[in-house]
């Protein structure tokens, strides 16, 4: 018997789906952490995220790059190189709007790029729960099988027993009639009989 699967709570269902706008949100709020602390129209620090951004963006592009290309290690690179300039932009510009507008275009391309794999996911999960259940059904049938074959191997000889015991209980009651003479059932071209002994009739 195979026990249920747990129902899987709302947090863990929601968890994945929520994580790409906390992750841009995130890096918005630290990027305006970081405009109110200085970073505000200095170009050293805009230059910093510039080049942290092209080059995790660089790395995103050799990974995914050629056959044996590593689609994780390019979207965790891209997704870096996002980060980055989003945090740029916000750390470096004096309004709200324009980090508003790029926090919105990356939460977008985020949700775009999770719901793919989310996709796949889910095909995946779909597909081994089905082959489990096949397997599982698979089994269960070749149980009852089984379970029905000894069954029938256990009744047959069940009778067997049974049929065993009235034939000597038979033999023994025509041994025991009065007149029963087994020589002459064998002249007369009869099977012969097994010989009764005495002292266990006795």
């Amino acid at each position: 018997m195979h026990e249920p699967h747990a129902p899987r709570s709302w947090f863990v269902v929601a968890a994945p789906k929520a994580a790409p706008v906390v992750a841009t949100s995130t890096v918005l709020i630290l990027g305006r952490i970081w405009n109110v602390n200085g970073a505000e129209h200095s170009v050293g620090n805009a230059a910093l995220m510039v080049v942290l951004a092209t080059g995790t963006a660089a790395a995103g592009a050799f990974a995914s790059a050629g056959r044996a290309g590593d689609s994780v290690i390019a979207g965790t690179a891209f997704a870096t190189s996002g980060a980055l300039t989003l945090a740029g932009v916000a750390g470096y510009a004096d309004g709200i709007t324009l980090p508003l507008l790029l926090w919105a275009v990356t939460t977008v391309i985020t949700y775009a790029l999770a719901a793919r794999t989310w996709r796949t996911d889910h095909r995946d999960t779909l597909t081994h729960e089905r082959t489990t259940a096949q397997r599982r059904e698979q089994y269960a049938h070749v149980e009852r099988v089984e379970a029905l074959r000894a069954g029938a191997q256990i009744q047959v000889a069940r009778e067997g027993a049974a049929y065993a015991e009235a034939l000597a209980a038979a033999l023994t009651a025509r041994a025991a009639l009065p007149g029963f003479d087994a020589t002459a059932l064998t002249r007369a071209g009869l099977p012969e009989l097994p010989a009764v002994d005495a002292r266990m009739e006795g």
